[in-house]
């Protein structure tokens, strides 16, 4: 099944909405970086909200999401655009506990709780809108919904989950929504919705059980309406070329001192984990056209 992310209302208009499936994107950030299974439970977690979030943009702005709570995960870090198109990577992917007292993967031990969220989204102008906010269970959708009523001043519920396969740690299910509320909703809609909060399954669960970001929406809103859906990917904007010009801006002088001293020269992406190796014959390419 593939991922998308929808974006919707519902409550006649009161509430907007986004619901996501990510377990393929989800998979691919796994695969990439060997995380194992609560490292990736958290580092799922913030991709998800980071997609949603960037599905709130518009044309060529971009999102990028850090969390650093103190844990032994280190910092996640979470980068996404208007177009479905997401990456993530954490310093220790290497972090795994037994299931917590609740029977799930302790997402929150692993992140830590003594730290911030930091949002930059660059929406084209002169400097990036930054907003912040204190990490509050580290659990993730905890976190970012804080975020949202205190650095955005936007009353919002976010719920996300990675469900793990504990014997070849593969993302088995992933996804998420978030529901904000617009100004002057009534009460009675927002009692309605916290009542059905409480009482759907976990999202992992939902997703892991075929259920489709329609569907979930479906099981919090009052006459949901769908605006638009977009494919999800995890895609990264690295490249050799890009590699070869980061190159050839260090200068003649540099470069004879790499080839010379070092014979090749090695790049490597800390979000896709891809690495670009220039063996010497061409680098001598390089440094002759330069």
């Amino acid at each position: 099944m593939s991922d998308y992310l929808i974006r919707g209302t519902g409550f006649n208009g009161h509430v907007r909405a986004f619901a996501a499936r990510t377990t393929n994107a989800v998979e691919e950030m796994r695969r990439r970086h060997d995380m194992w299974n609560t490292a990736a439970a958290a580092a799922g977690r913030t991709l998800t909200a980071t997609l949603m979030m960037g599905a709130m943009l518009k044309g060529e702005e971009r999102i990028s999401v850090k969390i650093k709570g103190g844990g032994p995960i280190g910092q996640i870090v979470a980068e996404a655009n208007a177009h479905g198109e997401g990456i993530a990577y954490v310093t220790n992917p290497h972090v795994h506990f037994e299931l917590n007292e609740k029977g799930k993967l302790d997402v929150a031990r692993a992140v830590g709780t003594d730290g911030f969220l930091n949002v930059a989204k660059d929406l084209g102008m002169k400097e990036p809108y930054r907003g912040s906010s204190p990490i509050v269970s580290g659990e993730i959708g905890e976190d970012f919904t804080y975020y949202f009523a205190s650095s955005e001043q936007t009353p919002s519920a976010v719920g996300v989950g990675v469900l793990v396969n504990p014997q070849d740690r593969s993302v088995l299910a992933a996804g998420g929504f978030i529901l904000q509320l617009l100004p002057n909703t009534p009460d009675d809609v927002i009692a309605q919705i916290e009542e059905r909060l409480g009482q759907i399954p976990q999202i992992s669960r939902m997703i892991a059980d075929q259920l489709s970001p329609e569907e979930i929406l479906a099981k919090v809103l009052d006459e949901p309406k769908i605006l638009s859906r977009t494919e999800i990917h995890f895609t990264c904007s690295c490249s050799h070329e890009k590699v070869k010009s980061a190159l050839i801006s260090l200068g003649k002088d540099e470069m004879d001192s790499i080839i010379s001293e070092q014979g090749e020269a090695e790049a490597h992406c800390h979000f896709c984990n891809e690495r670009y190796l220039f063996e010497k014959p061409e680098l001598e390419e390089i440094r002759r056209n330069m």
